[in-house]
Parts: C-alpha cells; sequence; structure tokens
C-alpha cells in the first residue's frame, strides 16, 4: 500500500502516519510519500498494489486529484482512494473515474478494510463515498515512515527556531459553523484519542528532535479536560516541550479557567478563526462570538503571556470595503500585526458540497453554479469592486511573500490598498506598533486551508 499526502498545513502529515499504522497492524505493507517535501517517486508506485491519498483539507484534495490522475495514467489497473475530511468532495467527479473508493469521517477502519478486501481479490462492490463515524482501536502513529522533521514547518520564536511535531487529541467537531467542511461530516460530533496514544505519539517525536508540539485538533478545546488531561501528561515528561494549539473565541472565554495552567505548561499561542469584525457577517457564519468577543479573547490570553494568532475570512458575499478597513484597523489596534499570516487577509469563502451557509437565505441573491474542479459553488460579490480587491491583495501578498517582506511591510501594503479601495484617505505614520513582531511566536510556514 502506498499512502500519499500532498499538503498538510506544513507539518509531517500525520494523515499519513495514522492509518500507516493500522494498515501495518493489520499485516500489509506500507510505503508513504509526501509531496509537499518529496518529488514524486516511479519506483514507489510500480511497487505499490494499491495507493490513497491523504485529503484533509480543500488544497489537499485539489492537489490530490492532479497526483491521482497521473497515477491513473502511469497504472490503470491500480485500485485508488480518496480519504480524509474533503473526500467526498466532487465525488461524481472522482469515483469510478479517478478513484475507486472515497472516505471521509473516520477513515481508519474503512481504508484498513478496503485494502483487506483488495488483498482477498476483485470485488463487486459499487462506487458509493463513505462517510464513517464509527469507533475503532488507535493505533500510535507510524512516523519512521515519514520524512524528518526538519523537512517541515519550525517554531520561530525569539531569534531561536525549534522542530515542529503535529499531533492530534481529537477528531471531528462539536460546533456547526456554517462555513467550516467538517460539520457536513462529522454532524457537530468529535472523538478524544486516547491520551496514551497522544503522550506515545508526542514521545516519538521528542526523540526525533521536536522541541515544540502543535495540537492539530480541529478545535483543541471540544474536550477540554481531556486536553488538559494530555497537557499535564506531557508537561511532566517533558517539561521543556512547548506547544500550540487551535480553539474558538467562544471556548477560549468559556474556558477561561483553564488558561493558566496551558500557559505554565508552555502554551506560546493559540490560533483561532476570529474571520471577520462585522458582526452580522460573524452571524451569517454561525461562529457563535462577536467582534467584542475576539477582543476579549485577545487580552485574556495576553493576560497570561499567550499569543492569539488569527486566522480570517475577510471575503464574503456581503463583504463591504468599509468591513475590510475596519479588519485591518482592528489588527494595528490590538497589536496583532505581527500575529497574522499575511496570507490571511486575501482568503475568500469556499462553498463545499454540503455547506451549511448553502441554505442560507442571504446566500441566495450571490449564489452561482457548482464548480467541481475547484470544489466549491461560485459566488460573486454584492459589490464588485470587492471581488476586484480580493484578486489584487491575492497577488500583493503572493509576490511580497516570494520576496521575503517582513509581516508589518505587507500589513501596510495591505492597509493602503483597503483604504484606497473604500475611498478613505491613508493614514498617518505609527500605525503599526513598535515592536509588534518582535518575537513573537510563530510557524515558519504559514497555512491556508
Amino acid at each position: 500500500m502506498l499512502l500519499v499526502s500532498t499538503y498538510e498545513l506544513g507539518h509531517q502529515p500525520v494523515h499519513v502516519a495514522s492509518p500507516a499504522a493500522a494498515l501495518l497492524a493489520g499485516g500489509h505493507q506500507v510505503r508513504t510519500l509526501d509531496l509537499s517535501v518529496q518529488p514524486w517517486d516511479p519506483d514507489a508506485l510500480g511497487w505499490a498494489e494499491a495507493v490513497a491519498f491523504s485529503v484533509p483539507m480543500h488544497t489537499a484534495m485539489r492537489l490530490a486529484h492532479s497526483a491521482a490522475a497521473a497515477v491513473r495514467r502511469e497504472r490503470p489497473e491500480v485500485p485508488i482512494c480518496l480519504y480524509g475530511l474533503y473526500a467526498g468532495v466532487s465525488h461524481e467527479l472522482t469515483l469510478g473515474g479517478l478513484a475507486d473508493r472515497v472516505i471521509a469521517g473516520e477513515y481508519e477502519p474503512e481504508l484498513r478494510s478496503w485494502v483487506d478486501g483488495l488483498a482477498e481479490g476483485p470485488s463487486s462492490e459499487g462506487h458509493q463515498p463513505i462517510v464513517a463515524r464509527g469507533r475503532s482501536p488507535f493505533e500510535v502513529p507510524a512516523r519512521p515512515l515519514l520524512p524528518p522533521l526538519e523537512r517541515y514547518a519550525h517554531l520561530a520564536h525569539g531569534g531561536d527556531e525549534r522542530l515542529v511535531g503535529a499531533v492530534e487529541a481529537s477528531h471531528g467537531c462539536a460546533s456547526r459553523c456554517r462555513h467550516c467542511p467538517l460539520p457536513s461530516v462529522y454532524d457537530g460530533r468529535f472523538r478524544s484519542v486516547p491520551a496514551e496514544i497522544v503522550l506515545a505519539d508526542i514521545a516519538q517525536l521528542v526523540a526525533a528532535g521536536a522541541g515544540h508540539i502543535t495540537f492539530a485538533d480541529p478545535d483543541f478545546l471540544n474536550g477540554a479536560q481531556h486536553s488538559l488531561r494530555v497537557v499535564r501528561a506531557m508537561h511532566r515528561r517533558f517539561p521543556d516541550i512547548t506547544f500550540d494549539c487551535t480553539t474558538k473565541v467562544e471556548l477560549i472565554l468559556r474556558h477561561r479557567a483553564v488558561w493558566p495552567e496551558l500557559a505554565a505548561s508552555g502554551c506560546l499561542f493559540v490560533v483561532s478563526a476570529l474571520e471577520c469584525v462585522n458582526d452580522a457577517i460573524l452571524a451569517r457564519l454561525d461562529k457563535g462570538h462577536t467582534a467584542a468577543d475576539a477582543v476579549e479573547a485577545v487580552e485574556l490570553l495576553r493576560v497570561h503571556g499567550v499569543e492569539l494568532r488569527p486566522s480570517f475570512l475577510p471575503f464574503t458575499p456581503w463583504t463591504t470595503p468599509a468591513d475590510l478597513v475596519e479588519l485591518v484597523d482592528f489588527v494595528a489596534a490590538h497589536d496583532l500585526v505581527g500575529n497574522v499570516d499575511p496570507v490571511h487577509y486575501t482568503i475568500r469563502l469556499l462553498l463545499p458540497e454540503g455547506s451549511l451557509l448553502l441554505d442560507h437565505p442571504d446566500l441566495a441573491p450571490y449564489l452561482g453554479p457548482y464548480d467541481p474542479e475547484r470544489l466549491s459553488y461560485t459566488w460573486a460579490s454584492a459589490d464588485p469592486a470587492v471581488d476586484a480587491l480580493q484578486r489584487e491583495l491575492a497577488t500583493l501578498v503572493e509576490a511580497g511573500v516570494a520576496s521575503g517582506e517582513p509581516p508589518e511591510a505587507l500589513y501596510l501594503a495591505v492597509s493602503d490598498a483597503v483604504r484606497r479601495a473604500a475611498g478613505e484617505p491613508l493614514p498617518r505614520e505609527g500605525l503599526v506598533p513598535a515592536g509588534s513582531s518582535e518575537g513573537r511566536p510563530r510557524l515558519t510556514e504559514p497555512w491556508f486551508c
């Protein structure tokens, strides 16, 4: 079995290491390939009796389409599987042509069952997408099959860099944010990974050189007590290890009592999807927080020495140029310039199949047809100038990142472009607070879905 990752947020791919362990436990031979850091390997394809592509997000799925098509051309007889959160998207395009099996959700048992069936011989089973939510035994991810941690994103903090390992303490999510792909697969459910499995995974990452752990759960505080037990055990065993996690503003505030202990146990920063600062848009997305709540979350974490690193969704059908001015002003006013990866000023709403937003009456005037190649329904802004501004900012940020411009310089360029689009005067000097990016903890590779 050849397991292939195309993109996993700049981390060593746990969504390859975990199923590899399950298949090895079932007696199968496994090789892995991570196309984000490795070239295509014809020898591995020649060796494989089946190939499965990990597709935990939109970018990974689009890249996997191309890679799977290449496998189909080179070895048309080899069975192909797509597995992960985005596997079921555009299945009319993939199933029966590009892929023989599509598995979303808790994919390990279904993937192992599929491979077991292949080992037994040809099957007449029909092509149907599978959304798996059942429970199965967990195995410690098979990290030795993957490229070394040096090939992936590092932690940059205070002028130093550390190797980073990414683990998951839970799968799925209890929230049902309308723009997120998780509800269409997990339907507001989440599942905790046993603490002993998470800790064994952390131990092998530390042995491989990791000095920082990213908890890559969709939301680390879905099961707050479980996560706290994992962090306590990690800190007892590896007191010098730092970590980051991802959680909603709503849960940062609901579980405010946990932050003193998380900070004391090595939490450096928290990624949180602020999305925008327009409360009406946040309500349409069903985010569960307001702009004022986001301010409170930033301040709460900073009291304990933890930085909030926002992700944004600035471009929606309802966004106006004035909303974008408010967003960039919010970033400066709350000293977040050094905390925002510039790509997040350019993100445009995705509407995959199953998106809960598709039934929202406010979306109907702007919604277009489904584009299976882009894995999203098309839409146009209420103000065409906003679509033009998104394209301008995407070009500006891509060029700036490629040339190595620092975040504060890119922030100022984005701010100027937004203000020009809104017909507002450019700001006076001093918009970016002094020292706003010096020493702020971050990963060296910005992520996006």
